[in-house]
C-alpha cells in the first residue's frame, strides 16, 4: 500500500447548532436513553419542481463542502466515534507500560469526563442507556487521571455499577485490564492458553475460526493469560465492589446438557492444566504465537489496522521479553499515537481515540456521492481519488487465503495500512467508485477492477452470500465460548455485504454470472416479513434495506418485484412524522425498535436510496424525506448527526461514523436530481 499522513487535528466547536437552532455539547448521554428527538419543523411533500430546484442547491453545498475535506493525497477521512473504552484502555496501557505523560491524561481525562451521563454513567452510544463494563473502565481512567472517590460525578458512577452487581457483572476484557493491575484475580477469569495456536485448521476451535478482528485479540491475549502480569495498583477499587470482602462471588454452573454448561466445565478444566502446562510445550506455544503476532504487524506498525488487537499485541510482545525500544514496539506504540484525534473545548485540549480508521471507505464513499451528484467524472479531485484508492489495492495473501488458498489476491482493506485483511465490502465499493471515474489510464483502473471482481467471487461462502473477511466463517462454537462476550466473534454472511457485491458485479455486467444470481436468490431468501432486511454493519433494516433494494435493481429485478414492493411499504410505514428515518441501536435488540428512532441525515438517505431505486421518487414518502433531507442541511452544506448508525458488533459496538452525515445524503440528493447511475455504463464504454 501507499505510504499515507493523517487527517490533521480539526478543532470542534463545544457547541453544536442543530437544524432547529437549538444547540448543545456532543455529549454521549444528552439525550435521554430511547427518547426520539424530532425537528420543530415537519416539512410536508412539496411540489416536484420545487423540490428539485431545492434538492439541487442542497446538493451543490454539499459537493463543495465534501471536496474541500478532501486530502491533498486523494482520500477522505472522518472521524470514527465509539465509546469511552477505547480511551480508558489507552490510559491503562499507557499506566502498564510506564509511558503516561501529564498533558496526554488529562486532555484524555476531559474527553471522558465530558460524556458521563448525569446518571453518572457512560454509554455505548449516543443517547443509549448507561452500560456497565464503559462505565468501569471509564470510572478507573478517571481515577489515572486523578480524580477522586468522592467527588460527586464519581460517587454517582460508583454507586451506579455496584447498583448493576459490581465488576464481577461486567464483561471479561473488562475484568482482564483490571487483573493487569491487581484489581481482579487471574484465576477468576475463563482461562485462554497459547495451545491455542497449535490446532489444526480443520478443528472447531482454530484460531481461524473465529472472525478476523476476533482473531487478532486472542492470539495475543493467550500469551497475557499465561503469564498471568500484575502491576503495582496505583489505588484500590473497593467501591466498585458489591461486597469488598466477596469480590467474586461463585456462579452457579449452568446444566451439563447445555453448550454453556459444557464449556463451563472445559473452562476449569483448563485452569487445572494452566497449572501443569509443561513448561517447554507452553513457551514453544508462547513463541508461535509471538511470530503469529510480528508476521501480521503492518507497514505502519499497526495490527490490522484496530485499536484493540493492537493495544493486546503491544502488551503481549512486552511480555514476551520485547523492550520499548525494540523496532517493533516502538512502531506499535507509534501507530496507536495516531489513532488520537485532538479538539478544543473551551480553550482546553480534548484527546479521542478512534478504535480504528477509515480512509478507504470514506474515499470510495466519497467518491460515489461526488459522481452521483453530477461531478464530472474527469474531475481532479475524483481523478486524484481513483489514484489513491488504486494504490491502496492489496496483492498480497492475507489470512482470508487460509480458506482460498488457490485464490489470487487482490481486494481493498478498510484502514491506511492492512494488507492482512482487505475486506469484501470495501472491495465492492471502490470498484463501484473506479467506475464512476474517467481515469486517464484506463487500462489501469481495468486491471485492478478485474483483480477485485475476481477476489470479491473468489470469497463467496458456500450458501452463495458474502461475509465481511472471510469465506464460510460461520461456525457457532467461538461464540459459546465463556472469553467471548465482547461481541461477534465470527463473520458469517450479511445481507448489506453482499448487496453490496451484487451491486458491483451487476455494474459490471455480471447480473446474470452464476454466483451472482446465487447472491440474490440468498438476499431474496433472507428479507424479513415486514419487507426489510437485517443491517450487520450499520443501523439497522434502515440499512439493510438501504443496501439491498438498490442492489437488485441493478440486477435487474424489475421495481414491481415483491420484494421491492414489500421493502417499499415498510419504508413507508416506518417514516417519522418530520419526514425523515431514523433507527435506535435498540433494534439490535427489542422488536419495537425496528425503524424507530430520531431521524438523521444518514438513515433518511438510505430509505431514500432504496425508494429512489424502486422508482419513487414521484412518491409522497420520497418528496417528504427530501424535503426533510434539504430543510435539515446547515448552511456549510453539511449535516448534524450525533447519533450511531454505524455497526461494529450489533448492540455491543457501535460507531458514529462522522462523514456518513456527509456522503450518503449527497448520494441521495444527487440521485435525485440527477436519476440513478446508469448500470453497466462503464463496463459498456469498455467494450464488456
Amino acid at each position: 500500500m501507499t505510504s499515507a499522513t493523517r487527517e490533521p487535528p480539526a478543532p470542534l466547536p463545544s457547541r453544536v447548532v442543530r437544524p432547529d437552532g437549538s444547540g448543545g455539547p456532543l455529549r454521549a448521554g444528552s439525550a435521554p436513553a430511547g427518547e426520539t428527538r424530532t425537528t420543530t419543523r415537519e416539512p410536508q411533500a412539496p411540489a416536484p419542481h420545487d423540490l428539485k430546484e431545492s434538492a439541487a442547491r442542497a446538493a451543490e453545498r454539499a459537493v463543495e463542502h465534501l471536496l474541500a475535506r478532501q486530502d491533498t493525497e486523494g482520500w477522505w477521512k472522518g472521524d470514527l466515534e465509539t465509546n469511552v473504552t477505547m480511551d480508558a484502555e489507552d490510559l491503562l496501557l499507557r499506566q502498564f507500560l510506564g509511558i503516561s505523560d501529564r498533558a496526554t491524561t488529562e486532555a484524555s481525562a476531559r474527553f471522558v469526563r465530558g460524556q458521563q451521563r448525569d446518571d453518572g454513567t457512560w454509554a455505548s452510544f449516543y443517547g443509549g442507556p448507561g452500560e456497565l463494563s464503559t462505565t468501569v473502565e471509564a470510572y478507573v481512567a478517571l481515577r489515572l487521571a486523578g480524580d477522586r472517590p468522592d467527588d460527586p460525578h464519581m460517587l454517582r458512577a460508583a454507586s451506579w455499577i455496584r447498583g448493576q452487581g459490581g465488576i464481577a457483572a461486567s464483561r471479561v476484557f473488562t475484568r482482564i485490564w483490571l487483573a493487569l493491575f491487581g484489581w481482579w484475580k487471574w484465576d477468576d477469569l475463563p482461562e485462554l492458553p497459547p495451545e491455542l495456536i497449535f490446532l489444526p485448521k480443520w478443528f472447531p476451535l482454530n484460531i481461524y475460526a473465529f472472525g478476523c478482528w476476533a482473531r487478532q485479540t486472542i492470539v495475543p491475549l493467550s500469551v497475557v493469560s499465561a503469564l498471568r502480569p500484575v502491576r503495582p495498583a496505583p489505588f484500590p477499587l473497593d467501591e466498585l465492589h458489591t461486597d469488598p470482602d466477596n469480590p467474586s462471588p461463585p456462579r452457579p454452573l449452568a446444566p451439563a446438557t447445555t453448550w454453556d454448561g459444557l464449556f463451563q466445565r472445559a473452562d476449569r478444566a483448563l485452569h487445572l492444566y494452566h497449572r501443569v502446562a509443561p513448561r517447554r510445550l507452553r513457551r514453544t506455544a508462547m513463541n508461535s504465537a509471538a511470530r503469529w503476532i510480528v508476521e501480521r504487524q503492518e507497514n505502519d506498525g499497526c495490527w490490522g489496522g484496530i485499536q484493540p488487537p493492537a493495544v493486546y499485541s503491544v502488551i503481549a510482545l512486552h511480555l514476551l521479553g520485547y523492550d520499548l525500544q525494540h523496532p517493533v514496539m516502538r512502531a506499535g506504540i507509534a501507530s496507536l499515537d495516531r489513532f488520537a484525534v485532538w479538539r478544543e473545548q473551551d480553550g482546553r485540549p480534548l484527546r479521542m481515540i478512534e478504535a480504528c480508521q477509515s480512509p478507504v471507505w470514506d474515499t470510495c464513499l466519497a467518491t460515489v456521492a461526488l459522481a452521483d451528484a453530477g461531478v464530472p467524472a474527469d474531475h481532479p479531485a475524483l481523478v486524484k481519488a481513483a489514484d489513491w484508492m488504486l494504490g491502496e489495492q492489496v496483492v498480497r495473501p492475507g489470512d482470508w487465503s487460509v480458506r482460498r488458498p488457490q485464490l489470487g489476491s487482490g481486494g481493498w482493506a478498510f484502514e491506511f495500512h492492512n494488507d492482512n485483511y482487505p475486506d469484501t465490502d470495501d472491495t465492492a465499493e471502490v470498484v463501484l467508485a473506479l467506475r464512476r471515474v474517467d481515469h486517464p489510464e484506463p487500462a489501469r483502473v481495468d486491471a485492478a477492477v478485474a483483480r477485485g471482481v475476481r477476489w470479491n467471487l473468489g470469497m463467496q461462502s458456500r450458501n452463495g452470500a458474502w461475509g465481511a473477511f472471510d469465506a464460510d466463517n460461520t461456525g457457532t462454537l467461538p461464540n459459546k465460548l465463556p472469553f467471548c462476550d465482547f461481541g461477534e466473534v465470527i463473520d458469517p454472511p450479511s445481507a448489506d455485504v453482499t448487496a453490496h457485491v451484487v451491486e458491483m458485479l451487476a455494474y459490471e455486467g455480471m447480473a446474470d454470472h452464476p454466483r451472482t444470481r446465487r447472491g440474490i436468490q440468498w438476499l431474496l431468501s433472507e428479507q424479513e416479513p415486514s419487507g426489510a432486511w437485517f443491517g450487520r454493519w450499520g443501523v439497522n433494516y434502515l440499512y439493510g434495506t438501504g443496501s439491498v433494494v438498490p442492489a437488485l435493481i441493478a440486477a435487474g429485478l424489475p421495481a414491481a418485484h415483491p420484494a421491492v414492493r414489500r421493502a417499499v411499504g415498510w419504508l413507508r410505514s416506518v417514516q417519522n412524522d418530520d419526514g425523515g428515518w431514523g433507527e435506535d441501536l435498540r433494534s439490535y435488540r427489542e422488536r419495537g425498535s425496528i425503524g424507530r428512532g430520531t431521524s438523521t441525515a444518514s438513515q433518511t438517505a438510505w430509505a431514500l436510496l432504496a425508494l429512489l431505486a424502486a422508482g419513487e421518487e414521484d412518491g409522497t414518502a420520497a418528496r417528504r424525506g427530501l424535503a426533510w433531507l434539504t430543510a435539515a442541511q446547515l448552511p456549510d452544506g453539511s449535516w448534524d448527526e450525533p447519533e450511531f448508525t454505524g455497526t461494529g458488533f450489533p448492540w455491543d459496538f457501535s460507531i458514529n461514523y462522522h462523514l456518513y452525515r456527509q456522503v450518503f445524503p449527497l448520494t441521495a440528493l444527487g440521485r435525485y436530481v440527477h436519476g440513478e447511475p446508469v448500470v453497466g455504463a462503464a463496463a459498456a464504454r469498455r467494450g464488456r
